[in-house]
């Protein structure tokens, strides 16, 4: 297998959407640089039936390294994903069996083909850490337990914020990181590729590669995709973008995001070249109009998960059901099961319930365009809401 040695190449994927990299991207590029084929690998626990764009950053870096001739695993925690990861959780995950976690990544794969080759002479591997987890015993457990203190996992920030608020955290959430730890040692990777909200983990692998085989893990975070206010992208939020959407969907909920995610998404999303993403940030910070490399994004992207035909329907739907409507393309998406419900989430002291009623007994809101008579009307997941003539939201 061919490395590419090209320091401008190697510079690339090391900066392209790079948050940071431990214990520094000089001694990684030098690595990198001697043309010996690094193992690189990057985890994903089936919590959800299906990837989301967030996932697709970590996934688009695999790929990078991939096609620099790197030895790439995609690597499913269907172990680790009946724990659940505790990384910026304010409560206890709900555990979850081996069949959901199964049946949840049933189409992991497939998705991250979108960036990722499967098939070929440097095809990624897909592996599950059950294959290893599940043969741990309790003396294993207390042996790979010892290279950590209560201390070490106490400097999290979301455990912190527990005890200060009196909430409790169980041990096996403790074990957590540990388990991942334990993925590093077992593929005996020498990269580990996660956001920046795995960092943590990720350095307990580095940590107890060391130990256990006297071994560097370089560690790589990747930027997140996150709101003004540091609101990230993701499940736990209710604003992830899944990769299972349908073309419609995905277009319509990628035109809704904040103007401020568009420059990031073609950096860390999109298979871009750099000098593109570079001159697309430089146009959009002398004024240019954002709707136009918004709609560019969302059709790109859209084109990435499913294909170039579905985008082009994609972008014909929004245009005649949102722009020709007058539809805003930042529309706010809100909680809630009833109109009335959301309607208070999304309009807050501005108006009363009173007010809402009385829109709702006037003919004046609708979902999915059809007519509502009742403020108790159900609403769910996607559903877009018109109040009045100048107020939209979406149902998160």
């Amino acid at each position: 297998m061919t490395i590419n040695t090209n320091p401008e190449d190697i510079q690339t994927l090391l900066s392209r959407g790079v948050e940071k990299i431990y214990p520094s991207a000089e001694l990684l590029a030098k690595e990198l640089a001697t043309g010996r084929r690094l193992r690189i690998y990057a985890g994903f626990d089936p919590s959800g039936n299906s990837l989301h764009i967030g996932h697709a950053v970590q996934i688009n870096k695999l790929a990078q390294f991939q096609a620099l001739g790197h030895e790439v695993i995609f690597l499913i925690g269907d172990f680790t994903g009946m724990i659940g990861d505790p990384t910026d959780k304010k409560a206890t995950r709900k555990q979850l069996t081996r069949e959901e976690v199964l049946a949840n990544a049933s189409s992991y794969q497939a998705q991250a083909s979108s960036y990722l080759d499967f098939t070929g002479a440097n095809k990624v591997e897909t592996k599950y850490n059950s294959e290893w987890q599940d043969q741990l015993n309790f003396a294993d457990l207390i042996r790979l337990s010892a290279n950590f203190t209560v201390g070490q996992m106490m400097v999290r920030d979301m455990f912190r914020v527990r005890v200060e608020e009196d909430k409790p955290i169980y041990l096996h959430e403790f074990l957590y990181p540990l388990a991942q730890a334990y993925d590093s040692v077992m593929l005996d990777v020498d990269v580990e590729v996660g956001g920046n909200d795995q960092m943590f983990n990720m350095m307990c692998g580095r940590d107890l590669m060391k130990v256990l085989k006297g071994k560097e893990k370089f560690v790589v975070t990747m930027k997140l995709l996150a709101d003004e206010n540091g609101v990230k992208m993701g499940k736990t939020d209710g604003n992830a973008v899944f990769l299972n959407a349908e073309p419609k969907e995905m277009f319509g909920q990628i035109m809704s995001w904040p103007d401020s995610f568009i420059a990031p998404s073609f950096e860390i999303c999109t298979k871009r070249p750099l000098a593109e993403v570079l001159e697309i940030k430089e146009k959009l910070a002398s004024g240019a109009n954002p709707m136009e490399y918004k709609l560019e994004l969302a059709k790109e992207l859209v084109t990435t998960f499913h294909s170039a035909e579905a985008a082009t329907e994609a972008r014909e739907y929004f245009r005649a059901t949102v722009q020709e409507r007058g539809i805003p393309t930042d529309i706010k998406e809100v909680s809630g099961a009833t109109v009335l419900e959301s309607a208070v989430n999304y309009f807050g002291s501005s108006k009363s319930k009173a007010d809402i009623k009385r829109l709702v007994e006037q003919g004046a809101v609708s979902v999915n365009d059809t007519k509502v008579t009742s403020f108790d009307t159900p609403v769910k997941a996607g559903d877009q809401v018109q109040m009045g003539k100048r107020d939209w939201f979406r149902i998160m």
